[in-house]
């Protein structure tokens, strides 16, 4: 079974779509975006929004479905980081917040290991574990001292 997750930048996860396990990335990813709760904001002349992805996207339909959505593609290698003259790294991957949010799913039990026969129920639980992570980062942003 493979989860395709999209999540903002601290790692809350914003949509969700579950397949077989021999489905390509790819062909996830438009329907990764549909399932948006909450859609993201037009982007105004002097913002975009971002999308950064990792090496299975680099193919013509990824590159084709970030740009009908709007986004800036980043689809860099692993390892393969953006360096300035010096070498130092200028923008690093941000791919980890991806896999650490897919980390904190694998620690709820009903969905590290699918019991469910219907894709359905699997992804009602998904979701529901979804809530449970953002309950978590919003009692973690409410705890910190403002300042």
């Amino acid at each position: 079974m493979k989860r395709s997750l999209v999540v903002e930048q601290d790692g809350g996860p914003l949509g969700v779509v579950v397949a077989g396990a021999n489905v390509h990335d790819t062909k996830l990813l438009e329907a990764t975006l549909d399932a948006m709760v909450v859609p993201p904001p037009s982007p105004t002349s002097e913002e975009t929004h971002h999308l950064c992805l990792d090496k299975g996207y680099d193919n013509p339909t990824g590159h084709r479905t970030v740009e009908d959505y709007g986004y800036a593609g980043h689809v860099r290698r692993i390892g393969e980081e953006k360096l300035d003259e010096v070498g130092h790294k200028t923008r690093p991957a941000r791919r980890w917040v991806v896999e650490r949010t897919l980390a904190w799913l694998s620690k709820f039990r009903s969905v590290l290991v699918r019991y469910e026969v219907k894709t359905q129920n699997y992804l009602g639980l998904v979701k529901l574990a979804c809530v449970l992570i953002w309950t978590r980062i919003w009692h973690r942003l409410k705890a910190q001292p403002t300042g």
